[in-house]
């Protein structure tokens, strides 16, 4: 094999990869969180190592060869490798200190977490806490985090997970919306009522369905896929909606609404990756999550 290739540096395989996948040196850019031409010179450094060139230079971006398309795969099997040493390396850190990289979603991040995290840094000043409000799926297998708080069940192969139990919900809206259009006190008066649903996300509309009523996207007058953005649309007044009881409770602006409806729960899971799960300082906020989420769950 020609020694070149031998010393193929992963820094270029990683850039390589990131103009694949975005398409453009700016997107490949954003995700490596580099400059354009940085990444332009590692392309340009990749293909002449490799004696091929990878991309076609478009007006709208950059689109592979055959040569660069066939590279992918293996690129791929190289990140997922450098991955797996990493995680491993990490793994075997023995010290109860460093930072622990935690994800959960916008609401959960915002509303449940700040005690918690304040607790945990009261217990344990020499560990740092990085919290990521998100809403989409964060990759535990590339550290984008160290540890997940689901409302699903991961389900790759290489996570270990626990269920931490149900967190119940309820039907809510403000007080200014029922002084103006009353408290609905059977299902034929509950459905002349305004609703505030989400735009894209079926879960409310899923759930009718469960109770028999078929609704669809208009029903909802007001919709936002944002929960925090939700919870303040319930607070404006805009309709009646859902929430998580322990939210909905503490929230003074709203009351809830008893039907007689056993609502849908939502399951709550700790996940990290199994290399990562018995770090000492991954393990001890993993508990320290767990116990202060507990009071949230049936």
């Amino acid at each position: 094999m020609d020694k070149s290739l031998q010393m193929l540096d992963w820094s270029l395989v990683q850039a390589f990869l990131a103009v694949a996948e975005t398409g453009s040196l700016s997107g490949a850019a954003r995700q490596l969180h580099t400059s354009q031409p940085t990444l332009g010179r590692q392309i340009k450094a990749m293909e002449t190592q490799l004696g091929a060139e990878l991309f076609h230079r478009q007006a709208r971006g950059l689109a592979l060869t055959s040569t660069g398309a066939d590279l992918v795969a293996p690129a791929e099997a190289m990140r997922d490798a450098v991955q797996q040493i990493s995680l491993r390396a990490a793994g075997q850190q023995a010290q109860l200190e460093g930072t622990v990289r935690i994800t959960a979603s916008v609401a959960t991040a915002s509303i449940h977490l700040p005690p918690i995290i304040a607790e945990m840094r009261r217990l344990e000043p020499q560990i740092a806490i990085e919290l990521v409000p998100s809403d989409d799926t964060t990759n535990l297998l590339y550290r984008e985090a160290d540890i997940a708080v689901r409302m699903y069940r991961p389900t790759q192969l290489e996570l270990v997970t626990q269920h931490l139990g149900e967190v119940p919900l309820g039907i809510f809206a403000a007080k200014s919306y029922l002084a103006e259009r009353g408290v609905p006190r059977d299902l034929t008066a509950f459905a002349q009522h305004d609703f505030v649903g989400y735009d894209t996300n079926p879960a409310i509309i899923d759930g009718f369905k469960q109770f028999g009523t078929a609704v669809d996207r208009d029903f909802f007058k007001t919709r936002c896929d944002d929960n925090m953005a939700y919870l303040a649309l319930l607070r404006a007044g805009c309709g009646i909606g859902f929430a998580q009881l322990s939210i909905g409770y503490a929230d003074p602006e709203l009351v809830e609404i008893d039907m007689g409806i056993e609502l849908p729960t939502l399951p709550i899971w700790l996940t990290a990756h199994e290399a990562m799960r018995q770090t000492p300082r991954i393990r001890r906020v993993w508990d320290l999550l767990a116990e202060g989420l507990r009071p949230l769950v049936t």
